[in-house]
């Protein structure tokens, strides 16, 4: 009786693996990130949490994107306290298109490698460029549409703040 359930088992396990070989099943294990960026660094969302972070949509199409790129990678090198910033380009890319876009035009902001297993708390924009700020709790907290500079994303992200503070 023993023989026959471990030829069961093994009948079993040979099926999965041919099963799995050609496809039909997918993955148990989710992936243990919510986005990944060109560098290789995984994020979690819940990792995040007690952060601003903001997300900027842009394309190397859009020139406005390219306008306001200088923008943000000043306000990267001077982020308010708790707070990230992260590019996603608007068009899927390979991770080495991305880094030679990232040096073409001077992108010093983290940039987002989108797959499918890619988690974002919004929905991709209309149009670009469109800039979203997650708040602490990892919930979009605002969107801003159209060019943004440093200042204005500064003074969002302290207004924010002092809503939240003051509720």
């Amino acid at each position: 009786m023993i023989f026959f359930l471990i030829a069961i088992a093994a009948l079993s396990g040979g099926i999965f693996t041919y099963q799995s070989q050609r496809g039909d099943l997918k993955p148990s294990k989710e992936p243990s990130y919510d986005f990944v960026t060109t560098s290789g660094q995984e994020y979690r969302w819940q990792d995040l949490a007690g952060k601003w972070t903001v997300i900027n949509y842009f394309a190397p199409w859009c020139a406005p994107c390219l306008r306001e790129m200088p923008e943000l990678n000043r306000f990267n090198t001077q982020l308010p306290d708790d707070t990230l910033i992260f590019a996603i380009n608007y068009d899927r890319k390979t991770r080495v298109e991305l880094k030679e876009m990232a040096n073409k035009f001077d992108i010093n902001v983290p940039i987002i490698f989108a797959s499918d297993a890619t988690y974002l708390p919004m929905k991709k924009p209309p149009y670009l460029p469109a800039t979203f700020i997650i708040g602490p709790d990892g919930k979009l907290s605002d969107t801003l549409m159209g060019e943004v500079s440093e200042t204005q994303l500064r003074e969002r992200i302290i207004s924010l703040k002092n809503a939240r503070n003051a509720s």
